[in-house]
């Protein structure tokens, strides 16, 4: 794999714009070739104004001195979109759906610490939908890995009769609801732009319906960092999370947690949107 070193984070908006552009013209397959390229960000800072808008919408207590656990992949966001929408990956963005994401934090991270980042593609494999991508974002301090994180992205086709069937998970009990949270319509726009992924699915109503859905949903990592906020999280931690369906929004959600450090998200009629995991390393 070639490491290619940025001196500056890439500007996201035509990044999203070369990726929807090309996305007609992308043939999705489990067995296409995509970019052996690792890109590398030194000197990485955060910036404290857009860290507490980012904690405010997600409900994280503000001006503490670490970073919550779900902010690196805010600032691996860009690297990974320079990723998905260049000529070599093989899977279209626009339709793109983020099904999981697991990270493991070595220890807490300073919010005034300087960082390497680095993402890369790791591979590409069957899923009952589709094709569906896993995108490794890796922070290091002092030379040594202090968190890194995997996610899956899915596109959607039609499977010939020998794909794999992928995971299906059952619904199982619900977990004891601890809060129910009121959404209000405008989540998607405050988090897109605390984060910078401006999605249109999530900013509003009718450029969501462009995509076949009835109205705005929830960024999937929005979400779980809301879940998240609400749960007491060790410095050195795993957590793994499964995108199961949309949050429309405007909306109420009832969060779930057992103490064990399950938890999910369920919306309307109770079905399952969110469910995951913490675990102390």
């Amino acid at each position: 794999m070639t490491a290619v070193t940025l001196t500056a984070p890439p500007a996201l908006a035509p990044l999203l714009a070369r990726g929807a552009l090309r996305s007609p013209f992308k043939r999705p397959a489990p067995d296409a070739a995509f970019p052996r390229t690792r890109l590398v960000l030194p000197g990485v800072r955060v910036d404290l104004v857009k860290l507490a808008a980012y904690e405010r919408v997600c409900g994280f207590p503000t001006g503490e001195p670490d970073l919550p656990v779900t902010y690196p992949h805010v600032l691996g966001f860009p690297l990974a979109m320079r990723l998905m929408s260049g000529r070599d990956f093989p899977l279209p963005l626009l339709g793109l759906v983020h099904t999981s994401i697991e990270i493991v934090r070595g220890t807490a991270l300073a919010a005034d610490g300087e960082y390497e980042l680095s993402v890369r593609v790791d591979g590409l494999a069957p899923h009952r939908r589709g094709t569906q991508a896993a995108v490794v974002t890796e922070l290091r301090s002092g030379g040594t890995a202090v968190w890194e994180s995997r996610s899956t992205y899915l596109a959607r086709h039609r499977t010939g009769p020998g794909a794999s069937p992928g995971p299906r998970r059952e619904a199982g009990a619900r977990l004891p609801v601890v809060a129910e949270w009121s959404l209000a319509g405008d989540v998607g726009r405050r988090y897109g732009a605390a984060s910078g992924d401006r999605n249109p699915i999530h900013l509003h109503p009718l450029t969501a319906r462009l995509f076949g859905l009835p109205r705005a949903v929830a960024h999937g990592m929005w979400t779980v960092a809301r879940c998240l906020a609400a749960h007491r999280i060790p410095d050195a931690t795993g957590v793994r999370a499964r995108f199961r369906s949309p949050v429309l929004l405007p909306g109420t959600v009832a969060y779930g947690a057992d103490g064990s450090g399950r938890f999910e998200l369920r919306g309307g009629g109770g079905r399952v949107c969110v469910e995951g995991e913490v675990w102390a390393k």
